[in-house]
């Protein structure tokens, strides 16, 4: 059994694993308690998504500050959900995981501010429902492309389906090179000042 949340491989990321109480009836869980994060978060906006299998959104992520957390759930259906450390100077830069979200396990992902966030629908259709610490803000959302060679995500299907925002965006090489993507020691201290 994991802890209420449970380190992932990328700095900054965790996954929660509920504890499902089911019976003839159906089941109960507890999707979300603030008390089980690992930092604070501020709810500002709840976002839900629903894609048919094979759309892929992403690998999208916000300027730090004030970056933009997510609490990600898959409440219908099943995705490929994946987190990107796109943090100028991190020791995990450039490095990617993925986890599989789905309506039966209910597992949930916390992703800080700073990282790169995708996701793909793997069942016939996918409902993901996401809270965030910031709400929308168009011009400090960016995104690299998720089909980016040199990120190298291993997606399970050969043609997913974009759509045109995010087919156009950069790749990393060239996220870096404008300048775009956040920086480590930013996102540190941003981190920080949330305690």
């Amino acid at each position: 059994m994991l802890r209420p949340m449970d380190r992932l491989s990328i700095d900054g990321a965790w996954q929660f694993v509920p504890r499902i109480h089911a019976d003839p009836r159906g089941a109960f869980l507890e999707a979300f308690r603030a008390a089980d994060l690992p930092r604070p978060f501020r709810l500002a906006q709840i976002n839900c998504s629903v894609s048919a299998a094979g759309v892929l959104r992403g690998v999208h992520f916000a300027d730090v500050p004030p970056g933009q957390a997510k609490y990600v759930m898959c409440v219908s259906g099943a995705i490929l959900d994946v987190v990107v450390d796109l943090r100028v100077g991190s020791p995990g830069f450039g490095r990617w995981e993925a986890l599989r979200l789905d309506s039966e396990e209910r597992r949930a992902v916390f992703v800080s501010e700073g990282l790169g966030h995708a996701f793909l629908a793997l069942s016939e259709q996918a409902t993901v429902v996401y809270a965030c610490s910031e709400g929308y803000n168009p011009g400090g959302e960016h995104g690299v492309h998720p089909l980016d060679p040199d990120l190298g995500i291993d997606w399970p299907w050969n043609e997913p389906q974009l759509s045109d925002k995010d087919a156009a965006s950069p790749t990393l090489k060239q996220a870096l090179d404008s300048g775009l993507l956040p920086s480590y020691d930013t996102c540190q201290a941003f981190y920080a000042g949330l305690h």
